[in-house]
């Protein structure tokens, strides 16, 4: 007979308690590296290509053109706000908010007129990266399409792993 099953509970937990304080772990202490609390991205008429700045989070011109029509529809002066947080099947997971507020951590990076919000915690997670919107058959959602900070991740692209 196997072990006990309280025992591979007891091992699971003990598992996943200590890979949650690991991502916290490593949450909080980015927040000490991350120097500069502004940042602005110039404007560029092309798509983002892996040659840009690996310092600035890009955004695509399908995610620009997605974000002026909210702004013209209903959410006018409305920023897009991507942030990192634990969880997700990866260990962290990308989270996008529609937010009027620039906040003192936060880093801007602009094009065409449109902002990106990221709190200088969440930045260490995606310096580099693109964000699109992706309309799908499923679903349409803004997503980090690359990011050279990410090792893996889950086939939703809402999780990844840490290099």
């Amino acid at each position: 007979m196997g072990p006990p099953r309280s025992l591979i509970l007891h091992r699971l937990v003990h598992c996943f308690a200590a890979r949650i304080r690991q991502n916290q772990r490593l949450l909080s202490s980015s927040f000490f590296y991350s120097s500069s609390s502004f940042a602005v991205e110039e404007p560029s008429s092309s798509s983002p290509s892996p040659a840009l700045d690996l310092d600035s989070v890009h955004m695509t011109d399908t995610c620009v053109q997605r974000m002026k029509q909210l702004q013209a529809s209903e959410v006018e002066g409305k920023m897009l706000r991507l942030s990192v947080e634990t969880g997700g099947c990866s260990g962290f997971q990308y989270v996008f908010d529609l937010d009027d507020k620039h906040h003192p951590d936060d880093r801007v990076f602009e094009k065409e007129g449109v902002k990106l919000l990221v709190d200088n915690i969440s930045y260490d997670f995606v310096k580099g990266a693109t964000v699109d919107y992706v309309e799908e058959l499923i679903r349409s959602a803004f997503q980090v399409t690359t990011n050279p900070s990410a090792v893996g991740g889950c086939s939703c692209k809402s999780s990844f792993m840490v290099k």
